[in-house]
């Protein structure tokens, strides 16, 4: 037992505490202790065993007073915990009123901001309205034109991408051109022959009393042994090749109005054609046509390159693969795809300023589309309108001429200096030509007074007349002064 004296002098005149003095404190092994003169009035904590005993055998009111503050700390826990949480709860939906509120002031302000801008954006109209009537009182008739073309012009440059308004305007004035004709092949000497079709596009670019006048490729009419045109209304009319400049790949197609029904007539339009020579690279483009046989079908681009130079190969007919001619072109990303040849590229006032090619440039390219400019082919153009329209008669009742013959090409024209034409490499016995007077060596430049440059050419103009019809032929033949122009009448004989 260990004990321990501590000299206590505490001294208290309340007279409900009691002194104590000279305590003897003891502690015992199991950690019990006892002490003289223990007042239970006093709080003590003790034992290492955790019991206590006082001398009066009580614990005394403070025990129930420290259970009392427990109690109450947590009361006030759970009300300060009560009180932050409404006062929370309130400042949130503070918070989301006033964001409601702010919401609400933007949107009146932005209201209120549109309105005042169309409202000024009126005024301003209404003000620009007065201005320019005001100002048309005073001016000429060609200034106002001026005015007007200018204002086009720059509504134009805004609204390249848009182009619906252009294409209605310019869609009823290209067709679809189909071709019929026959395919002539030749195996292990013997030939062969089999219809065919292929499918291109056309211009309506004038008409006269009798015909609509269209314009398109060469090689989309060529060897043609039925032309059909569909218009914008789908309806469907024959067509007959006018004239055509092989060279140029340039071919006009007459349509009989008699053919067209009013109806139609009062659905298609004639083409606006304007000048190829005042485009600049860059300038926006819209080429129409009959893609891949599909029917009309539009794509847009821009102008890539002007005067782009491409020789045009010799016809397949011929003997000699070499360029005949150089031409110049209108490169354009527009897509330009079998079928597209002969349709339209027009500029984003609506006028025609190329005629598509898809033959130009081949397949090996993408991206390059090409046409011919509208300000090299018009002249051509006008001088095939002015030919008479020949019906093509059929096979069995054609005139025969009596001849075999080659193409003078340039290349040779300029080498040998001989003239453009067909030129005569023999000629059968007893055949018209050979009662005519033709030898071998002339050279038809001309039948009818039109103007013949290949081979191909003479056989498409020989195709229009029938056996028994007599012809005008103008040919250059040699002479010890070199090649001299002689005139002759030949009646077409019947083939075999």
């Amino acid at each position: 037992m260990y004990e321990n004296n501590y000299p206590n002098n505490y001294s208290n005149h309340t007279a409900e505490q009691n002194s104590v003095n000279n305590s003897t404190y003891h502690y015992e092994n199991g950690g019990s202790f006892s002490g003289a003169n223990y007042n239970a009035g006093e709080s003590h904590a003790a034992g290492f065993g955790g019991s206590t005993a006082g001398a009066n055998g009580s614990t005394g009111r403070n025990g129930k007073g420290n259970k009392g503050g427990i109690g109450k700390k947590i009361a006030v826990a759970v009300c300060c915990g009560l009180f932050f949480g409404v006062f929370a709860g309130l400042g949130f939906q503070a918070i989301d009123t006033a964001s409601d509120f702010l919401k609400i002031g933007s949107k009146n302000a932005q209201s209120a901001e549109t309105d005042s801008d169309k409202d000024n954006a009126q005024i301003a109209d209404n003000q620009g309205d007065k201005a320019t009537s005001l100002s048309y009182d005073n001016l000429s008739e060609e200034q106002i034109d001026e005015i007007q073309q200018l204002i086009t012009s720059q509504v134009a440059k805004t609204t390249v991408t848009d182009v619906t308004e252009v294409v209605k305007e310019v869609m009823p004035a290209v067709v679809s051109v189909n071709n019929r004709y026959i395919e002539r092949m030749s195996f292990l000497g013997q030939e062969f022959s089999q219809e065919a079709g292929g499918s291109g596009s056309g211009i309506i670019v004038g008409k006269n009393d009798e015909e609509l006048l269209l314009v398109s490729n060469y090689h989309v009419v060529a060897s043609a042994e039925e032309l059909t045109v569909q218009f914008a209304d789908g309806t469907q009319c024959g067509a007959q090749t006018k004239g055509y400049d092989e060279a140029k790949d340039l071919a006009v197609i007459a349509v009989p109005l008699s053919d067209i029904s009013n109806d139609t007539m009062n659905k298609i339009t004639i083409a606006k054609l304007g000048s190829s020579d005042d485009l600049t690279v860059g300038e926006p483009v819209i080429a129409i046509g009959n893609s891949l046989g599909y029917g009309q079908s539009v794509t847009t681009g821009v102008v890539s390159a002007l005067d782009r130079v491409i020789g045009t190969s010799a016809p397949a007919q011929t003997s000699q693969q070499t360029d005949t001619e150089v031409n110049t072109f209108i490169q354009t990303d527009a897509a330009i795809n079998p079928g597209n040849s002969g349709g339209a590229l027009i500029n984003i006032k609506g006028e025609v300023i190329g005629i598509n090619s898809n033959k130009i440039g081949g397949s090996a390219v993408e991206g390059m589309g090409y046409a011919i400019p509208i300000s090299d082919a018009q002249p051509i153009i006008q001088k095939l309108m002015e030919k008479q329209t020949r019906s093509k008669v059929a096979e069995s009742e054609r005139g025969y001429l009596g001849i075999t013959g080659l193409d003078v090409n340039q290349e040779s024209a300029s080498l040998y200096g001989l003239p453009l034409g067909a030129f005569v490499s023999n000629v059968v016995e007893g055949s018209a030509a050979d009662k005519a007077g033709l030898v071998r060596g002339d050279i038809i430049t001309a039948i009818n007074g039109w103007e013949i440059k290949s081979m191909a050419e003479l056989k498409e103009e020989i195709s229009g007349y029938a056996a028994g019809e007599t012809v005008e032929l103008t040919i250059m033949q040699g002479s010890p002064d070199g090649y001299q122009t002689k005139t002759v009448e030949v009646t077409l004989g019947r083939a075999g």
